[in-house]
């Protein structure tokens, strides 16, 4: 973009002065204001980078409060738009008191031109830089840049769900509750040519066996008592787009038959029919059961297995994920603080460690549910331990020294080692890649006796 391209708002109400500054500012496209509502009819109809604007305006010039309300309007219009506000030379508390208020910068009259342009050339630089900062954003930002992770297993799975999202086939989902197994199908869904059309999830051990057959396929009117209208299923709703089927371990055996026709033969029969219906859909399904015990068990179809799981995605329960409950907690801490209006909170000291130490069998849905409450039951800006509701881990700051990390890691090494070598020294220090005297004095230091 070059200057003549960027445009400059100046809100002047002296004419002489206006003249000035359009010739002072000649590098960029000016446009100009005389008072509040030309003024931000300009903003609407121009949307410039950078204004720069006089507080004293009619109708009373001598008073900055229309200033400031013009100020003030702006901002909330355009917060992006940098606002260079003029004032007296020695007004410093109105150039203080619109700073605060949002306001770029602030310039004493009379002005320097040269010094001015200055101002307005890097406050045009530093817009610039945030739009691009903001497209930057956007362009990272993906249907997966939610899920907060640092966790090498958990980022591999997102990178997973990125590659099959454009492929044509069955997704199963496994993992505890709580992993996030609905959130990644969404994601999936997203990343997929199908993002436009519909994305229709049910839960198959939340519904009633006897409705979950309607519930899925349909039916005619006058199917059964009560069918006053024909009704799509979620199947044939999810036409075009995408079927999330959680929990499909406990989907009952007749219907697995049903839903296996489905997916061989891509037709459904609603109940009380006798068309066959052609649909087409992407399913993704879901589970916290071990879906091959239960084929053992005589639970579930093997070949409906075998039909739903063309790719298969192990999510790891949250206590596997490394530094994420804390790296969720912190978010989370952020999220429903700012919702319920209590400021600033951050976690306590004994929190940490404590959510560290805690299994989550609940995993994420449990980590955010201990967290909402706690920023409600929280005194002050401090989340404790108490306040989460766990018990207090003390923590040993010395695990944290990585000499200790180093020796507790060489310690398991030599006993590893020692134990697959059956205590043979020359062994265990070439496996070891070290020579025996180093060995020797490894096994001194960890306590460790030679098997005689």
């Amino acid at each position: 973009m070059t200057e003549k391209q960027r445009t400059l708002l100046i809100v002047e109400d002296d004419p002489a002065l206006q003249k000035q500054m359009r010739w002072a500012f000649d590098g960029f496209e000016t446009v100009l204001a005389s008072d509040r509502e030309s003024a931000i009819a300009q903003l609407r109809r121009h949307e410039p980078a950078v204004v720069t604007m006089d507080l004293g305006l009619p109708p009373s010039p001598d008073d900055v409060s229309e200033g400031f309300l013009l100020l003030a309007e702006m901002l909330a219009l355009a917060p992006d738009t940098k606002v260079i506000v003029l004032t007296g030379q020695h007004d410093r508390e109105n150039a203080v008191r619109a700073v605060g208020m949002g306001a770029y910068d602030f310039f004493g009259k009379p002005f320097e031109p040269e010094l001015l342009s200055l101002t307005i050339d890097r406050a045009f630089r530093l817009h610039d830089l945030q739009a691009e900062n903001a497209r930057l954003r956007e362009s990272q930002a993906g249907p997966l840049a939610g899920l907060l992770t640092r966790d090498p297993s958990m980022l591999k799975v997102c990178r997973m769900i990125e590659r099959v999202a454009t492929a044509t086939v069955t997704v199963a989902l496994l993992g505890e509750s709580g992993t996030g197994k609905e959130v990644l199908a969404r994601g999936l869904h997203s990343m997929s040519p199908r993002a436009k059309e519909r994305f229709v999830a049910i839960n198959c051990a939340a519904i009633p066996e006897n409705l979950l057959e309607s519930e899925l396929f349909g039916y005619e009117k006058g199917a059964f008592t009560g069918a006053a209208k024909q009704t799509l299923g979620k199947i044939e709703t999810a036409h075009k787009g995408t079927l999330f089927l959680d929990e499909i371990g406990d989907l009952p055996m007749p219907l697995q038959a049903k839903l296996l026709r489905f997916l061989q033969e891509r037709v459904i029969e609603r109940i009380g029919g006798r068309q066959e219906i052609p649909v087409d859909v992407r399913v993704v399904c879901a589970t916290h059961r071990d879906l091959k015990a239960q084929i053992q068990a005589g639970q579930f179809r093997e070949d409906l297995y075998y039909r739903l799981a063309e790719i298969v995605v192990d999510i790891p329960a949250l206590r596997d994920r490394e530094g994420d409950a804390v790296l969720l907690a912190h978010a989370f801490a952020q999220r429903f603080a700012s919702e319920n209006g209590r400021g600033s909170l951050h976690l306590a000291e004994d929190a940490i460690p404590a959510i560290e130490s805690h299994p989550w069998p609940g995993n994420v849905r449990e980590l955010e549910n201990c967290l909402k409450r706690a920023v409600i039951m929280a005194d002050g800006n401090r989340i404790t331990a108490e306040d989460l509701g766990l018990a207090s881990a003390d923590e040993d700051l010395e695990k944290l020294n990585l000499r200790h990390v180093r020796d507790e890691a060489e310690r398991k090494a030599v006993v590893r080692v020692l134990a697959r070598t059956n205590g043979n020294i020359a062994k265990a220090a070439e496996v070891l890649g070290v020579s025996r005297p180093s060995l020797y004095d490894l096994m001194n230091r960890f306590g460790l006796k030679k098997e005689s």
